[in-house]
């Protein structure tokens, strides 16, 4: 049996989770980083994208992450996100209405565009989309 941890999975509203673990993926804003019971400690900042959860059971759960921030110090970890969901929490026709949005908006650039803002909207979209099972036709 893997040594666990206990993490907490925070949002503004609510706490996600909270309970003991044995791995988890985390997208962090310079690539993804995966952390086990014992690793040293650290902060560091979450981009969008999934954040996969080992549970003893070797149950793997997946989380739709938007940003936020990952703390790891003495066999637990903390992450604060600004919006987290389950699969089946997503709303697949928003996720796909919000892609097309930042799409249209990245290819239309005869009118003053913020492409920062629209490639992070269609980031968030995209891995709404794959974290709910529904390729997004790329």
């Amino acid at each position: 049996m893997s040594a666990t941890y206990h993490i907490e999975l925070l949002t503004p509203e609510k706490t996600v989770l909270s309970e003991e673990i044995t791995a988890l993926v985390a997208p962090g804003s310079e690539g993804f980083l995966g952390v086990l019971a014992h690793h040293a400690p650290l902060i560091t900042s979450l981009g969008p994208g999934p954040l996969t959860i080992t549970l003893p059971s070797g149950r793997k759960d997946v989380y739709s992450v938007t940003g936020g921030f990952l703390e790891v110090s003495k066999n637990h970890a903390v992450i604060l996100a600004d919006a987290v969901e389950r699969p089946e929490e997503i709303d697949v026709d928003r996720a796909r209405a919000a892609m097309e949005r930042a799409r249209t908006r990245l290819h239309d650039r005869s009118r003053e565009l913020d492409v920062d803002r629209a490639e992070a909207a269609l980031h968030r979209a995209l891995n709404r989309l794959r974290v709910a099972g529904r390729p997004a036709g790329l």
